[in-house]
């Protein structure tokens, strides 16, 4: 952190309000779900890092959490010293929402069975033309999704096929970073809503459907991922402009 965004530092704290998704923000708001989506996914795998230490999974959640705020709270503090970034209360108010889904999720495992958080990543026409594939800074080409899985519902699990549907409610923006606006796409902010393919319950129940999760690695990594990422042509998605 210090070497890649604190080495212009100043000795005066300073305050920056960037505002939240209104349209001449400097990334429409994709920056602020890109806090709190990443502050879920760090609360959520260092759970398993703390019960691995001992704790039971409610303690364990729960110091995740408090880990998760207090270094999101030390990164927007030594921003509060830079003359490029300065403290911002949005930022800290979408690391703390992201955390709290995080806790909540991993404490009530029935919710955590319904409900998916994920990142969908396709890199933006203005990452390919600058030769600039950075999927952590190219706002562009990514879209956050809530995903409600029929795997999670009683009542559909049970059907063969439609217990491998999505409903995808998602928001992304185009044209921002990483060109700021000024790149081939113009500006627009984006509600995105469809269908997705839970591609980890289909694997559980083909590939891995003679495996003992307990003991197979391979589908505990797999499912780790698929539940933080959508994997690009699994999900048919309508878009809505604002």
């Amino acid at each position: 952190g210090y070497f890649s965004w604190w080495d212009k530092n100043s000795s005066e704290f300073r305050v920056r309000h960037e505002g939240w998704f209104e349209a001449d923000t400097p990334n429409g708001g994709a920056d602020k779900l890109g806090h709190a989506y990443s502050f879920y996914v760090s609360t959520r795998l260092m759970r398993s890092g703390f019960e691995w230490a001992g704790h039971n999974r409610r303690r364990a959640a729960q110091l995740a959490g408090l880990t998760s705020g207090a270094v999101s709270l030390g990164v927007e503090v030594m921003d509060g010293f830079t003359e490029e970034y300065g403290f911002s209360t949005e930022d800290v108010i979408m690391n703390l929402t992201g955390i709290g889904v995080g806790v909540f999720l991993e404490t009530y495992p029935q919710w955590d069975d319904l409900f998916d958080l994920r990142l969908k990543y396709w890199p933006s026409d203005d990452a390919r033309r600058l030769n600039d594939y950075d999927p952590l800074a190219d706002y562009s080409g990514q879209t956050y999704l809530l995903i409600t899985k029929a795997s999670g519902v009683p009542s559909l699990c049970k059907l063969k096929w439609l217990r491998y549907l999505e409903l995808a409610l998602g928001y992304g923006t185009r044209g921002y970073q990483p060109t700021d606006g000024t790149g081939t796409q113009p500006t627009s902010r984006n509600l995105y809503y469809g269908l997705s393919l839970n591609l980890s319950q289909l694997l559980n129940d083909t590939l891995f459907k003679n495996h003992k999760p307990e003991k197979s690695h391979t589908q505990k990594v797999t499912k780790n991922i698929l539940e933080y990422l959508q994997m690009p042509g699994t999900a048919l998605l309508f878009e809505h402009n604002f």
